[in-house]
């Protein structure tokens, strides 16, 4: 089973950017679509991108389109979710998913 370890969360003013990153391990990721989720607290988690095993194909939830960047690295076992401009509504935890696991998530607020 795939280990997917989340980082790179914090705390961000408005307008600001991040970069999330996603750490597999004990199986390589790299035949399985991967994707990024988020939860806010007291909502439903939400679809927010994904690529497919070969990068060859992307897809994002509305909310982040032309904000957020998804990508990976097959040889590294790793995704990335660059987000940039971005605001309140953009606090949440993101979760890394894809092989059939979850990560545990890292937390993302977008505060002045």
């Amino acid at each position: 089973q795939v280990q997917l370890v989340e980082s790179g969360g914090g705390l961000v003013q408005p307008g600001g950017s991040l970069t999330l990153s996603c750490a597999a391990s004990g199986r390589s990721i790299s035949s399985y679509d991967m994707s990024w989720f988020r939860q806010a607290p007291g909502k439903e988690r939400q679809f927010v991108a994904g690529i497919t095993w070969n990068s060859g194909s992307t897809k994002y939830a509305d909310s982040v389109k032309g904000r957020f960047t998804i990508s990976r690295d097959n040889a590294l076992n790793m995704v990335y979710l660059q987000m940039n401009t971005l605001n309140a509504e953009d606090t949440a935890v993101y979760l890394c998913q894809g092989s059939g696991s979850w990560g545990q998530g890292t937390q993302v607020t977008v505060s002045s």
